[in-house]
């Protein structure tokens, strides 16, 4: 893009209203399915058609959110549903679902595909991967710091979108299960109940300590912009109109290189705020600063006087397509012609006066064409008769009035995209065939490998493990290892492909993929690339496309019930999770780090205690080698409980092998786990069946 876009919020038609009559470029929104934020108020398709009239005959761009994931029976749905869009049109479609995102650059390749931030992109090698796929526009992670992103832009061409203003959440998006495993509403399909900000205690914490402050990155605008940001993106589908004006108004400022007036930031921080804002990911300032909560003082400050204030930054039309006038005579007629910038053109005509009428004066006749306030419209070039005309200034207003009104309706119809073809069924599934489930079994140092992981028929380790012990491993006869790539690569993906180069010297070849930019790396090196539950595979066309991308296994998303396993097609050999806490949240600023003391340099596990008593593990990744001064890396919370489903071993017939991880479990434990699966025992201590079959929204 040639200039920076501020793209604002819209959960419903006050919203949209507000963000484009403040000064937005464009707006993203959700139609009545399918979006990530399913609470907000969201269009209908009659809804929808009206937005798109309205944002093209203001020049706006117009971009819906088709951004969960899907699973079987809604799939099919979902394209016909973009279909609709495309007949409207919109101008681009953000998607996470990767399934969805093959099957529309297929059936629809002039349709702009976005990739949402739920696909976790924040890597160079998975951002260009999206490209290469097709993707016109990625929407990075907010946790990206500044030289991440330039790394990023430097990495291919695709256009790039960062998150400016507004929440933020303590997961990296799409990575976030706490939702879903605590009360059945998934995130990743729109329906975040936000349980993190109930209270989860770390030691020395303040109680909350997976509440983070608001992001605010309107003064590092042009810190963005020089990087390569294309587009300054305001988080809030579910807040008021007047927060929508006051975001756009100040990035719109911020994005000029002007400064943002105090009072207006002022009445920014007060329409919505928890415990003011944070740059930290940008900056790289990590810790307890970044942690904050909705207090009282932060919901007592959005007074009515604010709001009303705030109300006039949208209440009339803005100004902002220019439009050039003719009049000239014609026949006997006044003519009047406008004409906009894309060349639309529309006239309109009136008679003349009685020849004996003085002519209309030619600086008047350009003081009442100029008159274009209560319409979106503002005056360019007007060309005029050099004696001006017999027209009476109420004919002339009423000319002009006309060619307005249908200038702005020819400008509300767009010309539809094409969408050609229909889905096409996913690759048929040829059954496994197995007297036991093979077990991958996955552990986080060597230390936890007993004995009996020699009847897995694969392990899996971390990438930094040494490669000595991984060889060690072998001579005692273990099974193949499987090395693990890191879900968190923040700035390490030198470091990365570097020690993967090293490991493939040594023989070892096979590596497990948590995100995109991980199997890009594969991809590039020519190693196995197998991939785990993160990649949020949910659908059948998903893991044609994972198989097309060259993944040799993938591990099926842990939301899917039993019922959804057994129906998933394709011949791609795949696995799901049987025993392991599974990991709630991927995060970059640490939980443990909202004490007094900020990252505590955990070499065991610590955790969070959640109101009722329940302690969550917290465990840190990180990779030898990678440089101190670079905050990269990551840490995961798991759950309190391991889930269990070696028992339930007839309904999970559709899968190639079963996942045993192990996080905070000695060998001892390992083994006893092991032995209970390997002699059809029972546990001997509390676990949970997940969402295997519950499932979630």
């Amino acid at each position: 893009m040639k200039t920076v876009e501020v793209l604002a919020p819209a959960g419903g038609w006050d919203a949209l209203e507000a963000g484009v009559r403040s000064g937005a470029d464009a707006v993203y929104l959700g139609g009545p399915a399918f979006g990530a934020r399913a609470s907000a108020k969201n269009f209908t398709r009659e809804e929808l058609e009206k937005a798109a009239a309205f944002c093209h005959a203001r020049g706006v761009r117009l971009h819906v959110t088709v951004n969960t994931l899907l699973k079987d029976r809604e799939l099919p749905q979902a394209v016909e549903f973009v279909r609709f869009l495309c007949s409207l049109p919109v101008d681009a479609v953000l998607v996470q679902d990767l399934g969805l995102f093959a099957a529309l650059r297929r059936l629809a390749p002039e349709l702009p595909l976005h990739c949402s931030t739920q696909m976790s992109l924040h890597t160079p090698a998975g951002v260009r991967l999206l490209w290469e796929l097709g993707a016109s526009r990625v929407v990075l992670a907010r946790e990206m710091s500044l030289r991440e992103i330039r790394e990023a832009r430097n990495s291919c061409p695709v256009e790039l979108e960062a998150f400016v203003h507004g929440a933020l959440c303590m997961s990296v998006s799409g990575q976030c299960y706490l939702s879903a495993m605590l009360g059945g509403r998934s995130g990743n399909r729109g329906m975040c109940a936000q349980p993190c900000r109930l209270p989860f205690a770390a030691p020395g914490g303040t109680g909350r300590d997976l509440s983070l402050k608001d992001l605010s990155l309107l003064e590092r605008a042009q810190d963005l912009m020089e990087a390569g940001v294309c587009s300054l993106k305001i988080e809030g589908r579910m807040k008021r109109p007047e927060y929508v004006a006051a975001a756009v108004s100040a990035c719109r400022l911020a994005a000029g290189g002007e400064a943002v007036p105090q009072e207006l930031s002022r009445d920014l921080e007060a329409v919505f705020s928890r415990s003011g804002f944070t740059q930290g990911y940008l900056t790289g300032a990590l810790g307890r600063g970044m942690f904050g909560t909705r207090r009282k003082e932060d919901v007592t400050a959005a007074t009515e006087q604010v709001f009303s204030k705030l109300r006039g930054l949208y209440r009339r039309e803005l100004p902002r397509v220019p439009v050039d006038l003719t009049l000239e005579e014609q026949g006997g007629e006044g003519v009047l012609t406008a004409t906009d910038r894309e060349g639309r053109q529309t006239r309109a005509a009136a008679p003349l006066g009685d020849p004996g009428l003085l002519p209309l004066p030619r600086d008047r006749c350009r003081q009442q064409l100029e008159k274009m306030g209560g319409t979106p419209f503002y005056p360019g070039e007007i060309a005029l008769p050099e004696e001006g005309l017999r027209l009476g200034v109420g004919a002339l207003n009423s000319l002009r009035r006309q060619v307005l009104e249908d200038l702005l309706e020819q400008r509300s119809r767009g010309q539809a995209i094409p969408m050609e073809g229909k889905l096409p069924p996913p690759r048929p599934r040829k059954g496994p065939v197995w007297d036991r489930l093979p077990v991958r079994a996955c552990f986080r140092k060597v230390s936890q490998v007993p004995e009996q992981a020699k009847a897995c028929r694969e392990l899996c380790l971390p990438l930094g493990t040494s490669l000595d012990a991984l060889d060690r491993l072998r001579e005692q006869g273990f099974p193949p290892v499987l090395l693990e790539l890191p879900r968190a690569m923040f700035g390490g993906e030198e470091q990365v492909r570097a020690r993967m180069r090293e490991a493939m010297d040594r023989g070892y070849r096979d590596f497990t993929c948590g995100n995109l930019g991980a199997l890009a790396l594969c991809r590039e090196l020519g190693a196995r690339a197998h991939g785990t539950f993160s990649l949020n595979a949910a659908n059948s066309w998903a893991l044609d496309v994972l198989e097309d991308l060259g993944l040799v296994t993938a591990e099926c998303s842990f939301e899917l019930t039993g019922r959804e396993l057994h129906g998933l097609s394709g011949s791609l050999p795949r696995g799901g999770m049987v025993y392991g806490r599974q990991a709630l949240m991927l995060v970059r600023n640490c939980p443990l780090a909202n004490g007094p003391q900020g990252c505590r340099h955990c070499k065991e596990p610590g955790a969070l205690t959640d109101r009722k008593g329940k302690k969550f593990p917290v465990l840190c990744e990180r990779l030898p080698g990678w440089s101190k001064d670079v905050p990269q890396g990551g840490a995961e919370v798991f759950n309190s409980v391991p889930l269990w489903l070696g028992d339930r071993e007839e309904q999970l017939g559709n899968l190639d092998f079963g996942v045993f991880r192990f996080t905070v479990e000695n060998s001892v434990e390992s083994a006893a786990v092991l032995e209970a699966y390997f002699r059809q025992e029972a546990l001997g201590f509390d676990y949970t069946r997940g969402l295997f079959s519950r499932g979630v929204e």
